[in-house]
């Protein structure tokens, strides 16, 4: 503890700052994992979704280019107009309930072939999109068009999937052309919670949006292009990102998804507010936890700091009187300190031996993290208790050193001497029978490290610690409740 009654308040205030730095970093982390799990789920999503529409697309395809095959086959042209439908646009064609119909143009655009009708309508398709790009473009593909109006029922709004038909010769025959519902989009998103405020959009990459959803009425052939997110988007490729919606002013965090196969983008846009709803939530009780902790801490503080002011005399004396250790009742690590340097001045102007002993409780942290820290005490008492009946000559010292530790300096004492203490010590700890599951023997059990003054490393009372503490390290490596001297105190190792 700080030895002026100022440094309390220096230290609660330094504490302080700790706590809400702390508080601030678990706030920010948390914050960067929600954006992270967002980010997860809305790209989730939208691979579903890509998966999804992908896999439509390719079916819807397989049956026009079926239809196409068909409609470059001269002797199937020539079949009558019934026979010639079943074989141009099979069930599979006509089975899924998102296709409006499936047309064959001539290369004038005149229908000659109606899935839905037995006479192909009367209406001139020249001039829209879908036929003119491969009118005009001989190797285009596979085309999805923009979101049209139909001309043959007024009240849909379809996708136009679109092959060119050639002659033999490899001229424009005309096109084969399926009107895809919106509705098959509606339905597939309208499972999807994004929570309040989200929103998903379906667009091509051109910007002209396909859907969006929730259904807001989207005019048809809306355009992106120009606005701010999904420039933001074209210009760096970013997938993911807060921005505030141009529509309604709503900051969402926009997730961008191309399609690998189809020119088709999905945006999964859940509002932040969403995102961020338990994290917001959480932020405010942390923020009160702490704001309550750092005042009370302060006034805590400054009630300590007068108190210590009028304690500060008396703590100070009794602490240069006591010399024992509070817990187990040995001699404490500072009267350890002064007797085993006197011992040590002794044994040189003598010439005596003079041997120490470093005991360690075997795995105590475990035993303190299964047992609680109070049974840890109960342990620790017995522990220095059973050494201390066994270092009873007139000069032996028994000392918490700490922690687990202690020590036991042993006056007039060779290595032999030592080792007979340190195996009683061993059999009076195993006769306690303090159970400890976790120890590999069952009980409470304790290492022993032997030092004394006939060992070269040997130059002083400190080095004859460190060289017991050296040899305790050797018998936990060994496999803990033995014994281990350091040479030439006496055997590398002694079981107990």
């Amino acid at each position: 503890m700080a030895r002026h009654p100022n440094a309390i308040g220096v230290g609660s205030i330094a504490f302080s700052v700790i706590v809400l730095g702390f508080a601030l970093a678990v706030l920010v982390q948390a914050r960067q994992d929600a954006t992270a799990r967002a980010i997860e789920n809305a790209d989730n999503l939208a691979r579903v979704i890509e998966h999804d529409i992908t896999y439509t697309a390719e079916l819807t395809d397989l049956s026009i280019q079926a239809a196409v095959d068909g409609a470059q086959d001269a002797d199937v042209m020539r079949l009558p107009e019934h026979l010639r439908k079943e074989l141009l646009f099979d069930r599979s064609a006509t089975a899924s309930q998102y296709i409006g119909s499936l047309l064959c143009l001539d290369s004038r655009g005149k229908i000659i072939v109606d899935s839905t009708s037995a006479v192909p309508r009367s209406v001139d398709l020249a001039d829209r999109l879908w036929f003119t790009v491969h009118r005009d473009n001989p190797n285009l593909g596979l085309f999805i068009s923009r979101p049209l109006r139909s001309r043959l029922n007024p009240n849909e709004v379809d996708l136009m999937f679109s092959r060119r038909v050639n002659h033999p010769d490899g001229s424009f025959a005309g096109v084969v052309v399926a009107a895809f519902r919106l509705d098959y989009f509606k339905n597939l998103l309208s499972g999807v919670r994004l929570g309040p405020g989200g929103a998903i959009t379906l667009l091509q990459d051109d910007g002209h949006v396909i859907l969006r959803y929730p259904n807001d009425e989207t005019q048809v052939d809306e355009d992106f292009t120009g606005r701010k997110n999904f420039e933001r988007f074209r210009r760096t490729h970013e997938t993911s990102f807060f921005g505030t919606s141009g529509r309604d002013g709503q900051e969402r965090l926009y997730n961008f998804r191309e399609f690998e196969k189809l020119k088709m983008i999905v945006i999964i846009a859940p509002s932040s507010r969403y995102v961020f709803a338990d994290w917001t939530s959480r932020a405010w009780y942390i923020g009160i936890v702490t704001a309550l902790l750092i005042v009370g801490l302060l006034f805590a503080a400054q009630l300590l700091s007068v108190e210590f002011r009028h304690r500060l005399e008396v703590e100070e004396h009794l602490r240069n009187m006591t010399r024992i250790d509070g817990l187990t009742g040995l001699t404490n690590r500072r009267s350890l300190d002064d007797r085993l340097m006197l011992e040590w001045l002794r044994s040189k102007r003598s010439g005596k031996p003079l041997a120490l002993l470093f005991v360690d409780i075997d795995r105590f942290k475990n035993y303190n993290d299964t047992y609680g820290h109070q049974a840890g005490d109960d342990a620790l008492t017995a522990v220095a208790q059973a050494i201390a009946r066994n270092s009873q000559r007139q000069g032996d010292i028994a000392a918490r050193f700490g922690g687990e530790e202690f020590v036991v300096v042993l006056p007039e004492t060779d290595g032999a001497g030592a080792a007979v203490v340190a195996a009683n010590i061993h059999s009076a700890v195993r006769a306690l029978a303090i159970e400890h599951t976790e120890s590999e023997h069952g009980v409470i059990t304790v290492s022993i490290g032997v030092a004394c003054t006939d060992t070269e490393e040997v130059a002083d009372a400190l080095a004859l610690i460190k060289v017991a503490d050296q040899a305790v390290y050797r018998a936990k490596a060994s496999g803990r409740n033995q014994t281990s001297a350091a040479e030439p105190c006496g055997d590398a190792a002694v079981t107990t």
